[in-house]
């Protein structure tokens, strides 16, 4: 085998939540080829890692977020939305170009490899970038280029922007790594025609549907008022739910749209950190989850956010919904890990390959160093990922059976060369904001 990983407590996240203690993990090109308990004959690799101990795990999975926004990271903090929308984030991006796109995602994928994500669905402008970015660093991900009724900075009219989504498409359509989804920012930036336009796409290249839904108060209100029915109910309306919908935030639902999702299988990503940034509502995933609705997590922009730690966004969700329900058992560790792993595999449509640690899936794979004063002792390890682990607790990811980070090294990617590209940029941005 080309890799083996041993001496680890392995959490394969498969369909009974198996955990493996002093397991062993065989990786042959890009695939898991074996995993097994320590008793049985260990196999020989061209390479070994000693997992020390530690917890070998499935790659995490950020369902949600917009990568170049590292860039924005602190920009302008605890500012009602619109005043932190008008006066900082729509100026800054009507000013951006490619290089300050590519920056920020080189930027977000050093930070998120180093993290544990191995997989993101990325949507916000210049996608290519953020495409080329994301395969340069070695990481598996979703791109779709943000589409809306009023022109873009980087393809102009609407037009050229569902072009420029086909071209994305057709570009990296063979990419082991990288694929695209069609992705309409919002039902209030974008006309029914662009939206029925981006099903369209959708359905006929087979690929994810990607939206913001029912995030705020203010949406619902204004959906409301210009077609007299929720959003999803609007949605509905042009026949656009079903499997291939990945619906983000759904944080102002009633019981018919739980209804709606449900029946049509819509999959929805969870963004708790950046819905209390905003104060935007908490979304009712434990009932989400009670009807059988696939939920994924996601951190959402580091404008919104401040980091892409899925660590700290597990521990958020898990906390956030426990005081809101007042009640301890909702959103145990286990569902809250499933959420960060499988089930956003599921909610992508990448279940098959990626997501947990069987034969036959793509080897994507975390060591969490267990060897540390918050993570001792060890009773129950789900616990621990979920309330004790931080990002920086991760000593090596494997991302399609390629090792992108061994002992806290990132290996695909040059740390000072992006600093210094990041540095470059912000004083870009330091001169848009002052004038």
């Amino acid at each position: 085998m080309d890799i083996v990983i041993r001496n680890g407590t392995i959490l394969t996240m498969d369909q009974e939540n198996s955990v493996l203690e002093n397991g062993v993990l065989g990786i042959t090109g890009d695939t898991i080829s074996l995993v097994q308990n320590h008793g049985s004959a260990v196999p020989e690799g061209k390479k070994v890692i000693d997992a020390q101990g530690g917890l070998v795990l499935p790659g995490l999975i950020n369902g949600h977020t917009h990568a170049a926004m590292t860039l924005f990271r602190g920009l302008a903090d605890d500012l009602p939305l619109m005043d932190w929308l008008s006066h900082y984030i729509f100026p800054v991006e009507s000013r951006m170009d490619a290089d300050f796109v590519y920056t920020g995602a080189l930027l977000a994928c050093a930070e998120m490899i180093m993290s544990g994500t191995t997989t993101f669905c990325d949507m916000y402008l210049f996608e290519q970038e953020v495409a080329r970015g994301a395969h340069e660093a070695g990481m598996r991900c979703i791109v779709g280029e943000v589409l809306y009724d009023f022109e873009s900075p980087n393809y102009g009219s609407v037009e050229k922007g569902l072009q420029y989504t086909e071209e994305l498409i057709r570009d990296w359509h063979s990419d082991p790594l990288v694929s695209v989804a069609v992705e309409p920012h919002s039902l209030f930036t974008c006309s029914p025609d662009l939206l029925v336009a981006c099903h369209e796409i959708a359905r006929r290249h087979g690929v994810p549907l990607v939206t913001h839904v029912a995030e705020t108060r203010s949406e619902i209100e204004e959906i409301q008022k210009k077609y007299g029915k929720t959003p999803l109910a609007h949605l509905n309306s042009f026949g656009m739910l079903g499997p291939h919908l990945v619906a983000d935030h759904c944080v102002h639902l009633g019981e018919q749209d739980m209804e709606l999702i449900s029946n049509n299988d819509v999959k929805v990503i969870h963004n708790p950190e950046s819905n209390m940034k905003l104060a935007s509502g908490v979304a009712p995933v434990p009932d989400m989850i009670a009807r059988g609705i696939t939920v994924g997590l996601g951190t959402d922009g580091c404008a919104s956010n401040n980091n892409l730690d899925l660590f700290t966004e597990m521990d958020t969700a898990a906390k956030l919904h426990k005081v809101y329900c007042m009640d301890t058992t909702v959103m145990d560790a286990v569902t809250v890990f499933r959420m960060a792993t499988i089930e956003g595999a599921r909610a992508l449509g990448l279940e098959h390959y990626a997501g947990s640690l069987e034969a036959g899936k793509k080897a994507d794979i975390i060591i969490l160093d267990t060897r540390k004063p918050h993570l001792t002792p060890l009773f129950n390890p789900f616990s621990h990922i979920v309330y004790a682990a931080r990002g920086n607790d991760v000593s090596h990811t494997i991302i399609n059976g390629r090792i992108v980070m061994e002992d806290r090294q990132l290996l695909t990617l040059s740390l000072p060369d992006i600093f210094q590209r990041v540095h470059d940029q912000a004083n870009r941005i330091r001169r848009w904001v002052e004038t």
